[in-house]
């Protein structure tokens, strides 16, 4: 009989442990139930608040959308032009841009090309530059040439040499050395002729012996040169301080007429009818 009654308690006890287990877990299912229930609702309700303003923020889209239609629509009215003519517009500016951008590059190129022109004269100036260097080169060393063949022929007044030119080339190279003024002149005979600052007059020639007599006419007085030489130094003294002065007679044309030049200091005066040979 004492093991008949200890099964039934065993039974029991273990039932209990069952029940108890699952009213635990009936209460934690309670419990969870009813924390998920509280997210659900907070979350419902933020859902709610995201609705709103999506609704408010869709009602402020289309109130700027009208806005900016109604400024379009006034602008449009304003120019007075269609979409169709702004377009046109637009394009005719495009244009007009390429336009520019192409004669921008037309003058570019035509600047090129008158500066490469420019250069090329240039080039040229500069080899005509050289060419006027050579033939100046030249001409020095033709004037120190003729120089170097220039007689010296002592004075009739002075103890001294003169440098003499004996035709026009000569007398050009003389003038080069730019320490006395030159005059050219020609005298017929019984003429009475101003040269430079004096005056001077043939009386006579003698062609045979390459000889002629010449009256020179200075400060109120008369020097007479007689029977004087071709290409001798005629040497006299003029001014209000006395110079020296020398007269080269260079040819005899017949019985009437003689050729040569006159020669005075760079300090004596220069009168106003006359200039010195070359000037």
């Amino acid at each position: 009989m004492s093991e008949i009654d200890d099964t039934p308690r065993t039974y029991s006890g273990a039932l209990l442990a069952a029940l108890a287990v699952s009213l635990l877990a009936a209460i934690g299912g309670l419990i969870w139930c009813a924390l998920l229930g509280g997210r659900l609702t907070t979350q419902q309700a933020e859902l709610a608040e995201t609705k709103q303003q999506n609704v408010a923020l869709a009602a402020e889209l289309r109130e700027t959308d009208a806005r900016l239609r109604v400024t379009t629509d006034e602008l449009s009215k304003s120019l007075g032009l269609t979409q169709k003519q702004l377009d046109a517009r637009a394009q005719q500016l495009i244009r007009r841009e390429q336009a520019d951008n192409e004669r921008l590059q037309s003058a570019q190129q035509q600047t090129a090309q008158q500066v490469n022109a420019v250069s090329n004269d240039l080039s040229t100036v500069k080899t005509d530059v050289g060419g006027v260097k050579t033939d100046l080169g030249k001409a020095q060393t033709d004037v120190a040439s003729a120089l170097s063949q220039l007689e010296s022929v002592r004075g009739d007044l002075t103890n001294t040499n003169s440098v003499i030119a004996r035709n026009h080339d000569e007398l050009v190279a003389l003038e080069h050395r730019g320490d006395r003024n030159y005059y050219e002149f020609t005298l017929t005979k019984g003429q009475k002729k101003p040269v430079g600052t004096v005056s001077l007059e043939l009386k006579k020639t003698d062609q045979k012996k390459n000889k002629f007599t010449l009256n020179i006419y200075a400060d109120d007085k008369t020097y007479e040169k007689k029977d004087r030489n071709v290409n001798e130094p005629l040497q006299f003294y003029s001014g209000k301080d006395p110079a020296l002065f020398e007269i080269v007679v260079n040819t005899i044309g017949g019985k009437n007429q003689i050729s040569g030049y006159l020669s005075t200091p760079k300090t004596a005066p220069v009168p106003p009818t006359a200039s010195p040979s070359g000037q």
